[in-house]
């Protein structure tokens, strides 16, 4: 920050027509005060504004940001310098809070991942064993059942509650112990027609539309095809459940400024405001049934890309995610697929 002091002091003269040897005639008093001996051609009130500034721009250079300049207060041009200095500093605090919260907000993540991780690995060793066991004992007792039997209902019903239980270890370890993406140059297309396709299959059975609108002149997408499929599924799964009867999604795949843009867009129910700083938490859910880890995994596949996720939503009217890759992952050995 030290090197702004030239720059202003240069720019406070360049304002008021003071002559470069402004401080010679100053000497420190003490820590907080400066006296003027000897000012020549009437300019001690400005040798004291200009050391005034000197000094706390040196505080602000060793990251003092409670600094400001008294001389703010007056009527003249150099007041409205001092007044822009003040709110330069204001500003500069804003943002060092700003990222203080944020860099507290990845680490306390950071952390909620990490025993993430290692309640996952204990769920998926003391679970899918004896789960495995239920499983093989239902199957055997639904084989063995009378065709006639009101009992298959319930089989039905458990066989239905153990592959939920299956899905959800399944998003615990992917969460937990995510595997690098395996960066190759491929079109973004594809890999977005791939996820729709699977999508519209497994609606099949709603009175939803999943169109796609994609961009042929897109340049090649540095991404692991696989992950990108996978959260595009999550996404386009998610707007089909938001969705109450008919209703459409749109997927459009374009650039936007230098980068590769997905949005994914629906009509349905939306998300309240105040839900929308959780929905990217592992197991935050509104909608009563699910793993409550589909965007959370929608985020750290896109974070592995060195991209950024955002989204907007109205309630009663639909909601939109868009998903911004960068065009090139800076891997010098990214191959052609």
């Amino acid at each position: 920050m030290s090197s702004i002091v030239g720059p202003l002091a240069i720019y406070l003269i360049g304002i008021i027509g003071a002559p470069m040897d402004i401080f010679s005639p100053l000497t420190l008093l003490h820590e907080n005060g400066y006296k003027a001996l000897g000012a020549t051609n009437g300019s001690d009130d400005l040798q004291l504004v200009m050391l005034e500034l000197h000094g706390q721009v040196v505080r602000l250079g060793k990251g003092d940001l409670d600094v400001t300049v008294c001389f703010a207060n007056r009527n003249d041009g150099i007041g409205e310098v001092g007044r822009s200095f003040n709110c330069m500093v204001q500003q500069l605090r804003e943002s060092r809070e700003e990222v203080e919260r944020q860099h507290s907000a990845q680490m306390a993540r950071a952390e909620h991942l990490a025993t993430l991780g290692e309640l996952a690995a204990g769920l998926a060793h003391e679970i899918r064993n004896p789960l495995a066991g239920i499983a093989g004992v239902i199957e055997i007792v639904g084989r063995d059942l009378p065709v006639d039997s009101p009992a298959h209902a319930v089989v039905d019903d458990v066989r239905l509650e153990i592959k939920h239980i299956n899905h959800l270890l399944t998003d615990l370890l992917q969460m937990a112990r995510p595997h690098p993406p395996d960066i190759r140059r491929s079109d973004l297309n594809i890999t977005a027609e791939h996820a729709v396709m699977l999508a519209c299959q497994q609606g099949a059975s709603t009175s939803v539309r999943i169109d796609l609108q994609k961009d042929p002149n897109l340049p090649t997408v540095e991404h692991d095809s696989g992950q990108i499929h996978q959260l595009l599924l999550n996404l386009l799964l998610n707007a089909v459940q938001a969705i109450d009867g008919a209703g459409t999604i749109r997927v459009e795949i374009s650039p936007l400024r230098g980068d590769a843009a997905i949005f994914v867009i629906d009509t349905g129910r939306g998300i309240a405001p105040e839900h929308l700083p959780n929905i990217f938490r592992p197991f935050y859910t509104t909608k009563g049934y699910g793993t409550g880890l589909g965007l959370s995994l929608v985020r750290r596949i896109t974070e592995a890309h060195h991209g950024r996720i955002e989204v907007t939503s109205e309630v009663g009217k639909g909601t939109t995610f868009l998903v911004v890759l960068p065009l090139h992952q800076g891997i010098p050995h990214c191959a052609t697929a």
